[in-house]
């Protein structure tokens, strides 16, 4: 193995530099998917280019389809953030840049597909690969999500999957080292967005209106302390007020002011308890102040729960190829989410973190940082891993 990732890191680098310098948004990664395709066509895998409601996905598959289906997906959409890097090949595209690393996850896949495809005739098992739109997701909705309706898992497109595994560059972890945990690994990202409603006055005469900033601004604080009483303890939320809205002039009180938010949960109950307690506290500030409410509930993505049997197999094969010490089992999970866990819904599988802090250094800038890159030197760890996986769920 060591031989081919070897011979085929050098392109693998070269093309996730071609593809940062194209940053794309959710569901408009044509140049993006036109890249890896190119890149395929060259190897001589063939693929399927697009699927229903995504047409810049890109599947492929390698290996005899009369044996188990394994799959491996990257993400390939960039964000609307200026870049600030500074790198040689850093965005073209202005106002979008690749600050999640999406980049470095769609290189590393092509570049395990180019691995494995020099090992077709020996797999155990057939691979489909899965290069998806718009993880970032949104009100236009989200990529996997859209695939797993298709038919990517199920056997409407290529042959029907039995596991799945998906990877992520994290800052935190040092470049070289692998993470992992069962069970629940990311959390639930809902949203909301609360209007309050009142009665505009002038500035001078408040008695005469309803105030709906002073009630928004109410909404906000109420928020924030909430789960610590309507949670228990040992649970995890987050609800955070990311957006507000009101006003034209300093002397004029607005009819109305609006808010919107983010909300964390880790399970089922989280999502359905946090979604009540939001509106019906957003609904009783309101009347309190004599407003009215208009709530609108945004489901988000679903937590991301790993399957026992393959974190097992992700740490085995990850001590196999990193070493038993750059290994590191996550004790909690974080507030972050992703929408792999469609696919994990569905079939048993695995999300798995790589690091990205340079060796050395004392960390890297954040996702969806205006500064950070993917590190180059993490793309080999990727294909290592991704490749030792499907040699042993062949032998599983």
């Amino acid at each position: 193995m060591e031989a081919l990732v070897q011979k085929h890191l050098r392109r693998t680098i070269d093309l996730r530099h071609r593809l940062h310098r194209i940053p794309e948004l959710m569901f408009e990664e044509h140049q993006t998917a036109a890249a890896i395709r190119a890149q395929l066509d060259e190897l001589g895998i063939a693929y399927t280019a697009g699927v229903t409601d995504a047409p810049t996905a890109t599947v492929a598959v390698i290996g005899d389809p009369g044996k188990p289906c394994v799959a491996l997906r990257a993400d390939i959409d960039a964000l609307p953030i200026e870049e600030k890097t500074g790198l040689a090949y850093a965005s073209t595209h202005p106002g979008k840049m690749h600050a999640c690393g999406h980049d470095g996850h769609s290189a590393t896949l092509v570049g395990t597909a180019a691995v494995l495809n020099s090992m077709a005739a020996e797999l155990p098992v057939c691979v489909k690969f899965i290069w998806q739109p718009a993880e970032e997701g949104g009100e236009t909705g989200s990529g996997a999500e859209r695939l797993v309706a298709a038919g990517v898992l199920d056997g409407r497109i290529g042959p029907k999957v039995e596991a799945i595994f998906g990877l992520h560059g994290w800052p935190g972890l040092k470049v070289g080292t692998v993470a992992s945990k069962a069970g629940v690994l990311l959390a639930a990202t809902d949203g909301f967005k609360a209007t309050f409603v009142g009665r505009g006055c002038h500035g001078a005469y408040p008695h005469l209106g309803r105030d709906p900033i002073v009630t928004a601004c109410e909404a906000v604080l109420n928020l924030q302390q909430f789960v610590s009483r309507e949670f228990d303890p040992t649970d995890s939320a987050v609800v955070t007020v990311g957006i507000f809205h009101a006003g034209t002039a300093t002397n004029i009180i607005p009819d109305q002011a609006g808010i919107e938010g983010t909300a964390r949960t880790l399970t089922a109950d989280g999502r359905r308890r946090i979604a009540a307690a939001i509106e019906r506290r957003c609904d009783g500030i309101a009347a309190a102040n004599d407003c009215q409410l208009r709530f609108t509930w945004k489901p988000g993505y679903p937590p991301t729960v790993n399957d026992p049997a393959m974190s097992d197999l992700v740490a085995a094969a990850a001590k196999a190829v990193v070493g038993a010490g750059q290994y590191f089992p996550i004790p909690k999970p974080s507030m972050g989410g992703e929408d792999f866990a469609y696919y994990l819904e569905k079939v048993p599988g695995c999300f798995f973190l790589i690091g990205m802090d340079p060796a050395g250094s004392e960390g890297c800038p954040t996702l969806h940082s205006d500064r950070y890159d993917f590190n180059d030197d993490a793309v080999g760890v990727g294909m290592r891993v991704f490749v030792e996986l499907v040699r042993r769920f062949g032998r599983a």
